[in-house]
């Protein structure tokens, strides 16, 4: 089994459907005049995409 703080970590590193869940996403969300559910609507499809490659990842090198 995966060590929890692992499990977080990887969680916490996939916050891509906000402009304050990675500090570059704050970085162009002021000058490039990008408005909240900008980062929502891109950041969704990466979000589901990373939660699955993190969760498959997780169960196949530490197993269940």
């Amino acid at each position: 089994m995966a060590p929890p703080d692992i499990v977080f970590l990887f969680a916490a590193s996939t916050a891509l459907m906000s402009p304050v869940g990675y500090q570059t996403n704050l970085f162009v969300y002021g000058p490039g005049q990008y408005e909240f559910r900008d980062f929502v609507r891109v950041g969704r499809l990466i979000q589901l995409l990373l939660a699955v490659v993190t969760t498959v990842g997780i169960v196949a090198f530490w197993g269940l």
